[in-house]
């Protein structure tokens, strides 16, 4: 089963300075790590039932974003850009989109200063960085060979009536859509909160498709174009296991106990046209590893009492990390995808002999493609990221 252990890419040039090189046997920073996050095949896709029962969020405050029917949910996945058609109804392929315009317009960007402008340009950047069929550009994945079994029409339909976001929550994160404060409690007594978390991977829209091929530098440049930054590793792990009520820290965001079946990690690897998976290159993962997410939300019980959905499965994430030696930041990828299923293990088992493993509970801390954030380059087909933001 080959892994992918270094995918950079070609970033543009106008964008980038820093040389971009690495070798399949680069070592990750760090001493108490796993290898990197596999990848392979198998021959057949195994689906993942969905989760019926939809945790409610425990934090307070009146409800500002309640999913409801698709044509009115607030906060809901907004529809096609000017022109486009709406996508027909039940087909989960609907959106998975190529267009560049279809693909920016699922997030927006903070306002701009005019002295902002003078060192950013934000639309160069879109145009340089999203876009598909291509690994060189953020999207969702090759949608010649993706295969996504739920419909949004579907996702929208697990969600109704679920509380995405209070309105407190929401004036808590500074006006920002689909995000939810994080604390830590003392003897049961919550503190105020440091920061917020996006409840889905990006773009942070329920029921769309999460993107993938990003690299940990562009992903953090994405986040602060939107007024946000990458999450720390303690950050989503907090997000991940904590209780805004004060209870004990869970093992996962849905309990205490490992499940296949509650998150989007039953799908297995498949073969494209008799062709495995190859994580050799970037390019190759491109040509024959199927991106086979569902929409976010999908799974309405993969969710942590904080509100955050996804956590486990869909597609690994990037945070950030501050070395404990030299004090610099770092990439970590966490998480896992929806093939978990072929490398799972519980959290206190032992590691078998002869088979990639691990257990993908929320504190699991591996060292998978560690760079300087600086020139963090490492992508794949199965990478994605959330933002978050600091709160005081």
């Amino acid at each position: 089963m080959p892994t992918l252990s270094c995918l950079s890419r070609l970033v543009p040039a106008a964008l980038v300075v820093a040389a971009l090189g690495c070798s399949r046997g680069d070592a990750d920073r760090g001493r108490d790590g796993a290898g990197a996050p596999p990848s392979g095949s198998a021959s057949a896709p195994a689906a993942g039932a969905p989760a019926s029962a939809a945790a409610s969020p425990s934090a307070s405050g009146a409800a500002s974003a309640a999913v409801g029917p698709a044509s009115a949910a607030a906060g809901a996945a907004a529809a096609p850009g000017a022109g486009a058609q709406p996508p027909p109804a039940g087909d989960p392929m609907a959106i998975h989109y190529e267009a560049r315009e279809d693909l920016v317009r699922l997030f927006s960007l903070k306002p701009l200063t005019e002295r902002e402008r003078r060192f950013k340009n934000p639309e160069l950047f879109l145009e340089k960085n999203f876009g598909s069929g291509t690994p060189a550009r953020i999207n969702q994945g090759n949608k010649a060979l993706a295969r996504h079994t739920r419909s949004q029409e579907q996702c929208l339909a697990g969600l109704r009536g679920v509380v995405i976001q209070t309105e407190e929550q929401r004036a808590r994160c500074g006006g920002h859509e689909n995000m939810v404060p994080v604390f830590k409690t003392t003897r049961g007594k919550p503190q105020s909160a440091e920061f917020c978390i996006d409840v889905f991977e990006f773009p942070n829209k329920p029921c769309e498709l999460p993107m993938v091929w990003a690299s940990p530098t562009q992903a953090a440049s994405v986040c602060s174009l939107q007024g946000k930054r990458l999450c720390t590793e303690d950050e989503w792990s907090l997000a991940c296991r904590g209780d805004p009520e004060g209870g004990e820290p869970r093992t996962y965001a849905y309990g205490d106990e490992l499940d296949l079946a509650v998150c989007h990690t039953q799908t297995r690897h498949r073969q494209i046209d008799g062709t495995s998976c190859d994580g050799d290159t970037a390019r190759s993962a491109y040509q024959t590893c199927a991106t086979d997410t569902e929409p976010a939300g999908s799974y309405p019980a993969c969710r942590s009492r904080f509100g955050v959905f996804d956590q486990h499965g869909n597609v690994a994430e990037i945070m950030t990390r501050r070395d404990r030696d030299d004090g610099k930041l770092y990439s970590q990828l966490k998480g896992s995808a929806w093939f978990y299923v072929e490398v799972a293990r519980e959290h206190d088992a032992p590691r078998p002999k002869g088979r990639e493993t691990y257990p993908d509970h929320c504190a699991f801390s591996p060292r998978w493609h560690v760079e300087p954030m600086e020139n963090a380059w490492h992508t794949n087909y199965h990478l994605g990221f959330r933002c978050c933001k600091t709160v005081r």
